[in-house]
């Protein structure tokens, strides 16, 4: 049991930080999905079978596109293990972690819940999160050696391993066909560069209004943290200084706010509302992540219009996509922790993670299963995401990323806006944000 005073302190830590949305894109289908995976957790006394105890886990998470699948593999886990019971919790983005961090402060925790390396550092190490190392040691099921080892560190703090690796996850290129047929042009593919995209970007647009050639959204993730990589460019350097004033890193903003500044993109800040003008018919390409898929298959006008593909590379031929995966955790002060890491072993062990990938819900984080979620899905050529591996770039990331990113955010939003020159916006950010690393 973590000292109240440890509790108090996490309070303040939490506080600090305003958070944003990064790495789960809502759609318009969220509200309407969310209700079903919550209806279908019914109200059912359970029994554990080692305490005799009835029990039922909460799991919190912020995505309620993958909660369908996820309440599928809860269905079979009850049913193979009788006496657990999983509740799943779903959330947006930020409304997550608004209620994840007054959960925290209150020690009311969820059991299980989704991590993030926005926010590993502060719940680790403020005593949030249960210690899975022993645990880890001792399954005949999870092992650190079945994920990636760049997965398995972010959520690995002072040697001890705080989250199983559920997925990871890649940027594509998303793409309306016909469109892109109405306007005579080729679809993208892996030969594209820079100026390819913004050729078919302006040929797409519409000079009434009524229609966007490309998304260049205020997103990090999702948007320009990929172009940055892609022209050599760096958000955060190895001994911890910000690079949003490196020429390289001015020089990719430059380029993807060109789209915004000649009308090839809308200004567009929010997080859940970036899917819309493609779901609309209103912008014919955009940067979304695999975990995408469920809700964008599920899109009626998506899954008749659109398909995905590599990102381009620069026009000097660089590649790079922004590569980050989720972890499951489990609250340190869990009242059924043996029913907790049962629930994680199996959403960690190969069968959870074969299962995971059958579904469709994301690629799962086990080594090998990434040909099977390729697989459950033919409405679009979902491949380019494991494809891109090859070259992907973590998310870039320190103790304190929730802290910087909004702040850069702040900066960077004039340069959107006109209000400032992407220079002057870029190195703004890079003050604010070394002021933030500097404190860590």
């Amino acid at each position: 049991m973590v000292k109240k005073s440890l509790v108090l302190m996490l309070a303040v830590v939490l506080s600090l930080a305003a958070f944003s949305g990064c790495g789960a894109a809502q759609n318009a289908e969220v509200a309407e999905t969310q209700t079903q995976s919550q209806q279908v957790t019914e109200d059912v006394s359970t029994q554990s079978p080692e305490t005799g105890e009835e029990v039922t886990l909460t799991y919190a998470l912020w995505d309620s596109n993958q909660a369908v699948g996820l309440r599928k593999m809860a269905d079979e886990f009850e049913a193979a293990n009788p006496g657990i019971k999983i509740e799943i919790e779903v959330s947006t983005w930020s409304d997550y972690w608004t209620a994840l961090e007054a959960a925290a402060t209150g020690g009311d925790l969820p059991d299980v819940f989704w991590m993030h390396s926005n926010e590993i550092y502060r719940y680790a190490s403020n005593g949030m999160l249960m210690d899975l190392t022993d645990m880890i040691a001792n399954s005949d099921l999870v092992s650190m050696d079945n994920f990636p080892q760049g997965l398995v560190s972010i959520y690995n703090f002072e040697g001890k391993q705080y989250a199983v690796p559920k997925d990871y996850d890649t940027i594509g290129l998303w793409y309306n066909k016909t469109m892109f047929d109405e306007a005579n042009l080729d679809y993208p593919d892996e030969t594209w560069t820079w100026d390819d995209l913004y050729t078919a970007a302006k040929a797409l647009t519409k000079a009434d209004g009524s229609r966007y050639g490309f998304l260049a959204p205020l997103n990090n993730q999702e948007g320009y943290y990929n172009f940055v990589y892609q022209n050599g460019g760096t958000i955060i350097t190895a001994d911890k200084k910000s690079g949003y004033d490196d020429p390289k890193t001015i020089e990719a903003m430059e380029f993807y706010l060109s789209f915004v500044k000649d009308g090839l993109s809308p200004q567009e800040y929010g997080d859940a509302e970036r899917a819309t003008w493609l779901q609309n018919g209103l912008c014919a390409m955009g940067l979304f992540g695999s975990w995408n898929l469920s809700g964008f298959a599920a899109n009626e006008y998506m899954a008749k219009n659109f398909d995905v593909t590599v990102l381009p590379s620069s026009n000097d031929g660089g590649r790079a996509s922004i590569f980050n995966g989720l972890g499951n955790a489990i609250a340190y002060n869990c009242e059924h922790p043996e029913e907790a890491w049962k629930w994680v072993e199996y959403l960690g062990s190969k069968e959870g993670q074969l299962r995971q990938a059958e579904l469709g819900i994301a690629i799962s984080a086990y080594n090998g299963t990434a040909e099977d979620w390729v697989k459950s899905n033919t409405t679009f050529n979902i491949q380019c995401f494991i494809d891109m591996v090859d070259y992907a770039q973590i998310r870039p990331y320190s103790n304190t990323t929730a802290v910087w990113e909004d702040k850069a955010y702040e900066e960077l939003k004039g340069a959107f806006t006109g209000d400032k020159t992407v220079e002057q916006a870029c190195k703004d950010a890079a003050k604010v944000m070394n002021e933030s690393l500097s404190q860590e």
